[in-house]
């Protein structure tokens, strides 16, 4: 941009000699300058882009874990054997559903909680030091 196509207001500002228009005028074209204002823009797309991609991609791998952990565990047999003993399926579905809801609900509050006061490397040892300690419990049960 040129000084000829600021508004006298902008271009003269409060002195009227050349060296103390000119600082004024740099800046304001710095601050219109097309190429940065797209950088800044493109900058801010590939940012919120990056999180929407992140999000999906933590929802992704949560419902697949959750799902392939729960089929055919106790609770999916436990709600079968309810429906076909009740003979109202949807309200089965209903309070199964809400009931993991719950439970996912306390699972992710306590996980944040833990996750501010212990170190997710140890976190994540001592989840799996315990579910190796269930899964041997369960093996020594059926094996006597």
């Amino acid at each position: 941009m040129k000084l000829s196509s600021f508004p006298p207001s902008l271009s003269a500002s409060h002195s009227t000699t050349p060296s103390a228009v000119l600082p004024q005028v740099k800046e304001v074209e710095q601050a219109f300058d097309p190429a940065l204002v797209e950088f800044a823009t493109t900058e801010q797309h590939h940012q919120q882009k990056e999180q929407k991609s992140k999000a999906w991609g933590v929802f992704a791998s949560t419902f697949v874990t959750i799902f392939l952990a729960e089929i055919g565990d106790k609770t999916q047999l436990t709600t079968m054997l309810m429906a076909a003993q009740s003979h109202s399926p949807w309200i089965v579905f209903a309070g199964a559903g809400f009931a993991l809801v719950i439970t996912s609900l306390l699972g992710v509050l306590l996980g944040q909680w833990l996750g501010t006061r212990i170190d997710p490397k140890t976190l994540e040892k001592s989840a799996g030091v315990t579910l190796l300690l269930i899964s041997v419990m369960l093996l020594w049960e059926v094996l006597r």
